[in-house]
C-alpha cells in the first residue's frame, strides 16, 4: 500500500513518526501552513515558520525516504488579529518556491469580515501564481461556513477542480461535490471523521475527488490514519486499486496542478495518474 498524506502538520510530529509513516507504506505528504497553537505576533515569526516548512521540513522528511511538499498562506484563526495581516504582503516570496504545491489552509475559522478579506485575497493569489488551493472550514457551524466557503470559491473565479474543501463529513460532502470542487476528509482519532465512517462515504459518493489525510498536529491525531482508513476499505471489499486511488492517485492529480509536485527518486511509489503534471529532477 503506497500513501500520499496530502494534510500533515509534520512540524508538529516526531523522527519517530517519520519512522513509523515510512514502515506503513506513506511515501509522500504535503504539509500546510497553519495556527501552531501559540498565537504569533508579527510577521517576521510567520517568515520562520515558512522557511522550516520549505527547508528543514523536506530535509527532515527525506531522512525517512517521505517526500514532502508545503503549501503556503495566511491561516484563517490568524487572519483576524491585525498584527499577522502583513503576512499577506509576504506569500508572493514563497509562493514562487518549488516545493510550494498550493496556497493554504485558507478559508473560515470564525467566519468574519477579517477572515472574509484574508480568503478572498488568497484565493486571487492562487489564480495569479497558477496554483491549487487548499480550503480549511470551520469547525463550528460547519454546514453554513461550508456554504459560504463555495460561495467565496464561486465568487473567485478559480476552476473549482483546483480547490479541496477539507475537514468535511456527512452533512457537508454533497454541497462540495456538486460544485466540482474536491473533498478533503480529515481521520481522526476522536473527532472529525473515523475510517469505518470515510469507508461509507466513499460507498455512497464514490472515489474521484476524494483526498483522505490525517491532519496530524499537535494536538490529539495519529499519523497512520490513513494507512487504517485504506485497511478499512479492503475489509469492506473495496479493491487495492481503490485503495490505492484514493490514498496515492488521488493527492498526485490534485497537487500535480500546481507543476511543482516532485515524486522523483521514490521508484515505483512514483508511477502516477496519467495527466498530472510531476516534476523530475531535483527541487
Amino acid at each position: 500500500m503506497r500513501i500520499f498524506d496530502p494534510h500533515i502538520h509534520m512540524t508538529s510530529r516526531t523522527t519517530d513518526d517519520y519512522r513509523a509513516m515510512a514502515a506503513a507504506g506513506v511515501r509522500a505528504v504535503v504539509e500546510p501552513a497553519f495556527w501552531l497553537g501559540q498565537p504569533r505576533t508579527n510577521p517576521g515569526s510567520f517568515a520562520d515558520y515558512f522557511d522550516s516548512l520549505v527547508g528543514w521540513e523536506p530535509y527532515r522528511a527525506g531522512q525517512f525516504g517521505i517526500r514532502h511538499h508545503a503549501t503556503i498562506a495566511l491561516n484563517p484563526k490568524e487572519a483576524n488579529d491585525p498584527r499577522c495581516r502583513p503576512v499577506l504582503d509576504l506569500l508572493p516570496r514563497y509562493l514562487d518556491k518549488d516545493g510550494v504545491v498550493a496556497v493554504g489552509e485558507i478559508g473560515y475559522d470564525s467566519m468574519t469580515p477579517e477572515e472574509d478579506e484574508a480568503f478572498a485575497v488568497q484565493l486571487a493569489l492562487a489564480v495569479e501564481y497558477e496554483l491549487p488551493a487548499l480550503v480549511h472550514t470551520p469547525h463550528r457551524d460547519k454546514a453554513r461556513g461550508t456554504e459560504r466557503t463555495l460561495a467565496v470559491v464561486a465568487e473567485s473565479g478559480i476552476e473549482p477542480g483546483r480547490v479541496v474543501v477539507d475537514h468535511l463529513n456527512e452533512v457537508t460532502v454533497k454541497i462540495v461535490q456538486d460544485s466540482g470542487c474536491w473533498m478533503g476528509f480529515s481521520i481522526y482519532p476522536e473527532t472529525k471523521m473515523s475510517p469505518p465512517r470515510m469507508v461509507e462515504i466513499l460507498r455512497a459518493h464514490g472515489l474521484d475527488r476524494m483526498l483522505v489525510n490525517s491532519a496530524a498536529d499537535w494536538g490529539h491525531s495519529d499519523p497512520l490514519l490513513t494507512r487504517a482508513t485504506g485497511e478499512a476499505m479492503l475489509a469492506a471489499g473495496f479493491t487495492d486499486d481503490d485503495v490505492d486511488k484514493v490514498l496515492w492517485r488521488n493527492p498526485v492529480e490534485f497537487y500535480g496542478q500546481s507543476g511543482r509536485l516532485d515524486l522523483s527518486d521514490l521508484g515505483p511509489a512514483a508511477d502516477t495518474f496519467e495527466g498530472s503534471s510531476i516534476k523530475r529532477g531535483g527541487s
